[in-house]
């Protein structure tokens, strides 16, 4: 199992769109929300993603298709 840490910006149409519960249903990955913050008009969530290396870069290519930006996060944002 791979496991990834990404970080999402949402933009102010997808802030109130339940996109990470749609991610884990569609794709067999497990999220794991490490950091977030969101607001009325925007939002971004570091997020862990573990899985199968397809099923994760298969549900990265979804999220980015939907409109939201994904970065990579080095290290572990929680731990330091």
């Amino acid at each position: 199992m791979a496991k990834k840490q990404l970080m999402f910006t949402f933009p102010r149409e997808l802030v109130q769109e339940p996109i990470i519960y749609h991610l884990s249903h569609k794709f067999r990955v497990v999220t794991n929300i490490r950091r977030a913050d969101v607001s009325e008009d925007r939002g971004w969530v570091v997020l862990e993603l573990e899985g199968e290396e397809t099923e994760i870069d298969a549900s990265i290519a979804w999220v980015r298709e939907k409109g939201v930006r994904v970065d990579p996060v080095v290290g572990d944002i929680v731990e330091g």
